[in-house]
């Protein structure tokens, strides 16, 4: 069933007429047709990006106790290809937040190597440390070693609030991924209501237990109702990471499409089999041989990228042949006719015992856990910008559910497959939306092709450096600062058919509020009625977005099936120089 089909249902559903128009261009969030998450290990925040300039990276004077010899190490640039990390399951997390000093990171180290004052592989590394394996915790790197992740933020977008979504291991992480929880359940139990939260799991490897089973419900059974296709690709090889993510090193465990894994954990779901979906966890050679297609985009709507040992950036596998991986991987995708319709989302997914010095927020029980590294790559993603929202990976689901599955969460209450979630982490109001990451209304940006290999970029300034203030010759202009707040769920008959929002501009400026609901129309959002307004340099006004009263009654339809309802508003903002600065946020409403 094509996309289209469902979202025909789903207007009848909520009793609106549609009429088929097989060539309407798709609008909005829909012009993405594909979307491929591309998983890689084990790398913080801060250890790649902690000196991008304008994100939120490493700040100055920081130093972290170094139990061991004493004092305290300074971040510094680590020019290695190679890097050693340190202990990332969930004790070390919890070590290396210290409740909230974020200073526990060196000393894991020490703690896990078992460091004496003797040995020369627990000195701390730096531009003049030699040994052939040292403490580089707080190592950090830049587009010496990473010129193409960097070239990656400086074109599209980079996430610098990107958080892993639990406090643990590789495992629950994958899991997350593909299904928003982690849990164990007993053996060879398919009833999802017997499963309980768990991040621990180390029983519940597949490598260990091959009886291992994830009974509660993920992605892939919305998907598969939906008709919406997907795929698993497996890079064939050695698995990434240890079986214990607190050891360091550990003999290598092959992993293949047909072998369940850490970083394969679909074949192990009850609802993959149940709906005879293994055949679509595949080798990354299927997932050239898609984009390779000539005359139209070979891939899924979803698909999910996993590497193996050798290009998956786990220390200490080398940087370099992770990052020409996935240069390849996109560049595969630019040269292709899917790159029109795609939206990459690249992450790591766990911070690898790496410094960063953020304090994870604490959403529910499960995390979310330390901040990693999140990069946008898109012919709709805006270019050079930075999102400061907060994210985490369940972001991914939220945005192919708003994508593909009308809005459509993994909720226990809704999806016809109940399982004892916690929550449902979709629906999360810490968590921010990767709509804000993309400009629909422009014409869609052509690929970015880079060199695998490419040569060593630029150096960085150093942590928290500030650049030094010119004596203008001339007045400096003022730049648009556009503030603007909205209650992330608003009551429409509380508030008679409106949505309402505040804002102010700095500076005198020119507003245009708009914005759309996840309902449709004849294959078009309905939408909200526009409101533009002319502000006073740093007056407050309350800006009001109406709805018709036909949509308002498909909204009242809708919810009365207790389908969710959601509107997406952006304010944009024009300074007197011509100067622009948006806003976008989703609101959830209801009416009651």
């Amino acid at each position: 069933m094509r996309r289209a089909s469902v979202v025909a249902l789903m207007a009848v559903a909520l009793g609106l007429t549609v009429v088929p128009d097989a060539f309407a261009a798709p609008e909005g969030i829909h012009k993405i047709q594909h979307v491929v998450v591309i998983m890689q290990e084990n790398r913080s925040f801060d250890q790649y990006f902690g000196t991008y300039p304008g994100a939120n990276g490493i700040p100055a004077g920081v130093c972290v106790p170094d139990p061991l010899h004493g004092g305290c190490v300074a971040p510094f640039h680590n020019g290695s290809d190679i890097n050693y990390g340190g202990p990332h399951g969930m004790p070390a997390a919890v070590a290396d937040i210290d409740s909230g000093r974020m200073d526990g990171f060196v000393g894991q180290v020490e703690n896990v190597q078992k460091c004496t004052g003797t040995d020369p592989n627990c000195n701390q590394c730096g531009e003049t440390v030699t040994s052939a394996e040292c403490v580089d915790a707080m190592g950090y790197h830049d587009a010496r070693e990473i010129p193409n992740y960097w070239t990656y933020a400086e074109n599209f977008v980079l996430q610098d609030s990107m958080f892993s979504s639990s406090l643990s291991w590789s495992l629950p992480e994958h899991l997350f991924m593909v299904s928003g929880w982690s849990a164990a359940c007993p053996n060879g139990d398919p009833n999802p209501m017997d499963c309980s939260n768990s991040l621990n799991l180390y029983a519940q490897r597949p490598e260990v237990n091959p009886s291992a089973t994830y009974s509660w419900t993920d992605i892939t059974y919305l998907l598969h109702n939906a008709g919406v296709s997907w795929r698993y690709y497996v890079s064939e090889g050695n698995e990434p990471d240890c079986e214990n993510d607190e050891a360091l090193t550990c003999s290598p465990v092959k992993q293949g499409p047909k072998t369940p894994g850490i970083w394969n954990p679909l074949p192990h779901f009850t609802d993959v089999n149940q709906d005879g979906q293994l055949g679509n966890i595949q080798s990354l050679t299927n997932f050239y041989t898609a984009v390779h297609e000539k005359s139209s985009c070979g891939l899924p709507n979803v698909a999910w990228v996993t590497p193996n040992e050798k290009v998956s950036e786990h220390p200490p596998a080398p940087i370099s042949r992770g990052q020409a991986y996935v240069t390849t991987l996109i560049n595969s995708v630019g040269r292709s006719p899917c790159w029109g319709s795609t939206a990459i989302f690249l992450s790591w997914d766990d911070w690898g015992g790496f410094y960063d010095h953020v304090v994870p927020p604490n959403v529910d029980q499960n995390g979310y856990g330390l901040r990693v590294p999140g990069l946008v790559i898109s012919p709709y993603a805006k270019a050079g910008y930075i999102d400061h929202q907060q994210l985490s990976h369940d972001a991914y689901l939220k945005f192919i559910e708003n994508d593909f599955l009308s809005s459509q969460r993994l909720n226990p209450a809704t999806d016809g497959r109940p399982d004892p979630r916690p929550d449902v982490r979709e629906e999360s109001p810490a968590l921010g939306g990767l709509i804000s990451d993309f400009n629909f209304n422009q014409a869609p940006r052509p690929a970015l092709i880079l060199p695998p290999h490419p040569a060593p970029g630029p150096g960085s300034n150093p942590p928290g450096y500030v650049p030094p203030r010119a004596a203008p010759s001339q007045p400096a202009r003022l730049l648009l600062q556009l503030t603007a707040s909205v209650a992330r769920r608003q009551d429409l008959r509380l508030h008679h058919g409106r949505i309402y929002l505040t804002v102010s501009c700095n500076l005198a400026c020119s507003i245009y509020t708009h914005g759309h609901l996840n309902l449709t129309r004849h294959h078009r959002h309905l939408g909200l009625r526009s409101k533009r307004a002319t502000l006073p340099a740093n007056q407050t006004v309350r800006i009001s977005l109406s709805l018709s009263r036909r949509n308002l009654l498909a909204v009242r339809r809708a919810l009365r099936r207790h389908h969710p309802v959601r509107a997406s508003t952006e304010v944009d903002a024009t300074g007197p120089s011509g100067q622009r600065q948006t806003y976008s946020v989703e609101v959830t409403l209801s009416y009651r």
